[in-house]
């Protein structure tokens, strides 16, 4: 066992080194103005020389637009937050400090406030460093992805799924960093009883900032992509990522900061709470067996380490040589991923745990992840839900509308099955589990360890899964900067082929995220009773009554000012393209070129001021309910508001990806007429599902992924402060 707890550190090693090694064959591949025309395609070999350097002059314009753009909206993004997250580990620790004394474990007030404090602000700046380095090298990934277009999909594919695997190896490798560094500082190893609890501000940390970055992000993003859509595709009638439109680069940088940094924070704090979650439940378990064998609360580092390795692993065997289909290609590496996840959940479950039944916890984890992934596949890629949308557009926006409403609610569905017997199962096995062992200890208690071993499983893939999220914005950014630097047919057919398997990873990506949500939710709801040392939650008193219904509210009215805020995003920007038009008529004509860097603030200032309102909401009213009411109707509030909070998100990321992907499955001329001849671009079909997609926009990527980290923003406020609610 004992070997295996230095796979920890280990792991992160690697994963550092791996990070390193990627980010360097990516960045040092060139965008080659004097490339050997022998290496390129056909097309790009029949242009002369002096036409294939200025293409790639126009690549590397474009890139540099979208990388200044992005890395000055995060400067300005992260100094807001920066300056939110000192002022609530302030008030954490003084709030703490003067309520937070815990008797019964033999925690003191002044201990759990300095110790809190100190996790909070370390889990938000890994988070927030994550995000910013990930995202960095997704923005000088994308036109290297443009250049390699050129020259083969196989190398188009290995360099954005690389940059993408920066963002993965390198969040999962700070959240294992963050969480083992901060136990063995305050003494886990000598006092492993009490530690989890004093490092749970770590997720707090962590959650603070990926909401404020998932919400800044996302609706920067959605404010430049459906004032570009609006105006440019469905008023004037011009092709996605057209130079003419002054938004395009606007939407370009958005992808980068909603996706990239805003998924890659999201994502680190998804795996620093549960793993934290799953060590405070491993204490019981400690305690129970004689707290001879630490094995308990150190399982889920060793089991996410693990998982990193495999994500390496899966990431490293696509070879550009052998790519043939993209979307296969990706499936290689993540079944890749899956088996090698699956034998060191058995290691980890037979040296460490002693029993098969854990193993099989792990495995319905895994199970459940890869479940998630295809239900997703199947309501966003070009499947029944999608046809369906997409006819629905042929009668106008307002049946394509109705129609995606209907698919985002019905896929609540299948979700909700696969999550109520994954937590069924993996409850049961974990009763199984200790009866084998002999030990003693509540039926309740047995079946929670259970479920938070199924969610380690499910977590184990969360690196791939990640680099697979962060490869769809760069591949987006890839097809916009040929588009926009004019590149031959073949070159954009290769990252159109791209960016089309990057939409349904991402969309894979939000249903992981929500699937992993939901599967930790009764974890950190446990952990959250076992903290605050209750058995049950009464809705019969009327104080915890009024708590569930505050927490269903919660979810719904942060999901308004979330839309809302790109609502109003989006309509100062369509103002300032139609200003650029009216006022300079030369760039409609393609004489002049627009001011990007206007609509580029306008997003920018726009994101800003709008994340303000609901992410203090989000964080002030569990702390209002928790001090007012108590800890039980903080604990109706946390488990009405996670089971709203995780069915909403559902609606809005698979609702909002299909609508998205109806408009694809019409741009890419399967709709057809009675004649059969194909509906594509241009026409009023296709201004309808335009209209849908726009409808979606701030769904699928604004309200929807920051619901994500609602959910898990409550778990971690109220494992925090449960010392203060009781």
């Amino acid at each position: 066992m004992e070997g295996l707890v230095w796979l920890v550190p280990a792991s992160i090693i690697v994963s550092v080194l791996v990070v390193i090694y990627l980010a360097r064959d990516v960045l040092t591949r060139p965008v080659d103005r004097s490339a050997n025309p022998a290496d390129l395609i056909p097309a790009m070999q029949g242009l002369d020389a002096e036409d294939r350097s200025e293409l790639f002059g126009r690549m590397s314009l474009n890139g540099d637009r979208i990388f200044d753009g992005a890395t000055a909206f995060l400067q300005r993004q992260y100094r807001t937050i920066a300056w939110m997250a000192i002022v609530a580990a302030a008030f954490l620790a003084v709030l703490l400090l003067f309520f937070g004394e815990n008797e019964a474990k033999g925690i003191e007030a002044g201990d759990l406030a300095w110790r809190t404090g100190v996790s909070f602000l370390v889990g938000a700046v890994l988070s927030g460093l994550s995000g910013v380095i990930g995202m960095i090298i997704a923005v000088r990934s994308n036109v290297r992805t443009a250049s390699a277009a050129t020259r083969s999909l196989g190398d188009a594919l290995t360099i954005a799924l690389r940059g993408g695997a920066v963002s993965g190896i390198l969040i999962v490798g700070l959240s294992l960093l963050g969480v083992f560094m901060l136990f063995w500082l305050f003494g886990g190893f000598e006092n492993p009883k009490v530690t989890p609890e004093l490092i749970v501000g770590f997720g707090f940390g962590a959650s603070f900032v990926a909401l404020f970055a998932q919400l800044g992000g996302g609706i920067y993003t959605k404010a430049a992509d459906v004032g570009a859509d609006l105006v440019g595709k469905v008023e004037a009638r011009l092709p996605e990522d057209d130079p003419r439109n002054p938004a395009v680069i606007a939407d370009l940088v958005g992808d980068n900061v909603g996706d990239c940094a805003g998924r890659g924070a999201d994502l680190f704090e998804s795996t620093a709470a549960e793993s934290i979650g799953a060590m405070i439940l491993g204490v019981a378990v400690f305690k129970a067996t004689g707290e001879d064998n630490i094995a308990w609360i150190l399982f889920p580092l060793v089991v996410r380490s693990f998982g990193a390795l495999a994500s390496i692993v899966g990431l490293l065997v696509i070879r550009p040589d052998r790519v043939r289909n993209a979307q296969r290609a990706l499936d290689v590496g993540y079944w890749t991923t899956a088996v090698l996840a699956t034998v060191g959940m058995a290691i980890s479950a037979l040296v460490m745990l002693e029993s098969w039944w854990f193993f099989l916890c792990g495995v319905i984890g895994i199970l459940t992840s890869v479940a998630f992934v295809y239900i997703t596949q199947y309501y966003t890629a070009f499947n029944r839900p999608v046809r369906e949308i997409a006819e629905a557009s042929r009668t106008g926006a307002a049946t394509n509308i109705i129609s995606g409403l209907a698919v985002g609610l019905e896929n609540t569905a299948m979700p909700i099955i696969v999550i109520s017997v994954a937590l069924w199962a993996s409850f049961q096995a974990g009763i199984q589990g200790f009866a084998d062992l002999g030990i003693t200890i509540g039926n309740f208690e047995a079946g929670v360890f259970g479920t938070a071993v199924g969610t380690m499983g499910m977590l184990m893939s969360a690196a791939y899964i990640l680099a697979m999220d962060t490869f769809g914005p760069i591949a987006d950014n890839a097809g916009g900067i040929t588009e926009m630097a004019e590149a031959p047919e073949d070159v954009r057919d290769i990252t159109d082929g791209l960016d089309a398997v990057g939409n349904t990873t991402k969309a894979l990506t939000k249903g992981y995220a929500i699937g992993s949500a939901a599967l930790a939710a009764f974890l950190l709801f446990s952990a959250y009773l076992e903290t605050a040392d209750l058995h049950s939650v009464d809705l019969s008193k009327v104080e915890v009554f009024i708590g569930a219904m505050l927490g269903g509210m919660l979810v719904f009215l942060f999901s308004s000012l979330a839309i809302r805020a790109v609502g109003r995003a989006a309509q100062a920007m369509i103002q300032e393209v139609r200003r650029q038009w009216r006022e300079e008529p030369g760039i409609i004509e393609g004489t002049v070129e627009p001011n990007y860097s206007q609509a580029v603030d306008i997003s920018t200032r726009s994101a800003l001021r709008e994340m303000i309102a609901p992410g203090l909401l989000a964080v002030i009213m569990p702390i209002v309910v928790g001090l007012v009411l108590r800890a039980e109707a903080e604990a109706a509030l946390l488990m009405v508001g996670t089971i709203a909070g995780v069915l909403l998100a559902t609606v809005m990321n698979n609702g909002g990806g299909a609508w998205d992907n109806a408009k694809k499955f019409i741009e890419a001329g399967h709709l057809r007429d009675e004649d059969g001849n194909p509906i594509g671009k241009g026409t009023d079909v296709h201004a309808a599902s335009v209209v849908g997609d726009t409808v979606g926009d701030p769904f699928k990527d604004t309200a929807g992924p920051s619901l994500h980290v609602l959910v898990k923003l409550l778990s971690t406020i109220t494992l925090v402060l449960a010392p203060v609610f009781i």
